[in-house]
This record gives C-alpha cells, sequence and structure tokens, in this order.
C-alpha cells in the first residue's frame, strides 16, 4: 500500500482564512454599497439623509482631489463635488454603478475644469528632487508622483498624458477603482477603461527610457 504525506492542516488552515478574510471584504463592500444606494434614495423625500453619503466619502474625496491639484484647491473642489451629487441624485441609477465611483466620477469631471492647475503642480513637481524608488507597480509610483518627490521625468510625463488617458490611471492609482468601476465614473467601456491604462502606463516607462525596474512589471487586469 503506497504512503501518503499527511495533508498540511496549517497551510490549508492558512488559505481557508485568506479566503474567509476575502469574502468578508467583499460582503463588506456589498454591504456599504447598498447603504449609499439606500441613502441616496432616502434623500430624495428626506434631504438630510445625503449628510450619510458625505460623511462616508468626504475624506476620500478630498484625498483624491489634494493629490492631483493640491491641498489648497481640494477643500472647495470637494465641498463643490458633493453639492453637484446632491442636486443630481435624482438622476443616480444603481442600476449603472454604485455611489462610490460615481462620486468620484463627479470630482474626476470638476478637475477637469481646472487642467491649467493641474498642469502647474506636475511643472512644481517636477521640480522638487527626486527620491530613490523602490520596486513596484506603475500604479505605485504613480501615486508617489501625485504626493511629490519623484523627480521631472515622471511629473512630466503625466502633465503630458492625454486627459483621458491620465484620469484613468490617476482614478486606479489614487482612488483604487476597477476597471468597472472607472468605467461608470467616467462613463465608458471597461474595454476602454483597458486601452487606456495600458497606453498611459506604457509611456510612463517610455518616459524612463523602459529601463527603470519599477516600471517593468506588466500591469494585471483588475
Amino acid at each position: 500500500m503506497a504512503l501518503h504525506d499527511p495533508p498540511d492542516s496549517a497551510g490549508a488552515a492558512s488559505d481557508a482564512s485568506d479566503a474567509s478574510d476575502a469574502s468578508d471584504a467583499s460582503d463588506a463592500s456589498d454591504a456599504s454599497d447598498a447603504s449609499d444606494t439606500e441613502a441616496i434614495t432616502r434623500s430624495r423625500r428626506e434631504p438630510a439623509a445625503f449628510a450619510e453619503i458625505f460623511h462616508r466619502h468626504f475624506t476620500a474625496i478630498h484625498g483624491y482631489v489634494a493629490r492631483r491639484l493640491g491641498a489648497d484647491a481640494a477643500d472647495d473642489i470637494a465641498a463643490e463635488t458633493f453639492l453637484t451629487a446632491f442636486r443630481k441624485r435624482d438622476g443616480f441609477d444603481p442600476a449603472r454603478g454604485t455611489v462610490r465611483p460615481w462620486l468620484y466620477g463627479i470630482a474626476t469631471r470638476l478637475i477637469g475644469l481646472h487642467r491649467r492647475s493641474e498642469g502647474r503642480r506636475y511643472r512644481a513637481l517636477a521640480r522638487t528632487p527626486a527620491q530613490p524608488f523602490e520596486d513596484g507597480h506603475e500604479d505605485v509610483v504613480t501615486a508617489r508622483v501625485t504626493a511629490g518627490g519623484a523627480g521631472a521625468e515622471l511629473a512630466n510625463a503625466l502633465a503630458r498624458l492625454p486627459r483621458g488617458d491620465r484620469d484613468v490611471l490617476l482614478l486606479v492609482a489614487l482612488a483604487d477603482l476597477s476597471y468597472e468601476e472607472v468605467g461608470q465614473a467616467l462613463g465608458i467601456k471597461t474595454g476602454t477603461v483597458a486601452s487606456r491604462l495600458h497606453r498611459a502606463r506604457r509611456r510612463l516607462r517610455e518616459s524612463l527610457g523602459g529601463t527603470n525596474p519599477t516600471l517593468i512589471i506588466e500591469e494585471t487586469p483588475a
């Protein structure tokens, strides 16, 4: 009779724990999305209910705007994002997506009205001393660029990206949206999101001559 090694109970327990954690995170996200949708729906008859949306998402939206336009502009644009969302809440359709990408879409369109300010910010970042890179993904590098200190080449590369490509890249890098959520935010197809993201990442690699190890890692679909 052939003898077999006993099953790795520790490894199996670890895998089961990881799967459980992922399931719990998914369930929590679904519950949050449902709660957001309920708050929007209720706010149509009880406007004060919209405060729930503000309190849940303001910090994240403010941080996203600040990373793109700077802290000085973030207060006004983040506040305008929620004012616009409140005014347009009757038009929110949960069949087309959840509240979170809807808010990021509003914020991104408002940022688009300040393209010159964003360009000035990247030029200013290009003048800051570069910090050493560590191994990572293009999106991690992009997030560091928008925080400052990544040097002229990447900051200038971001400034040169077409607006649509830059919006997709930064929604993934800064807002941590999935391809589907970026499509919901910008009103474009998931395939368009993928092609714009691929093009933006390729241009960032090319901006460093394709030699920086941080920018060689191939992207994987979200």
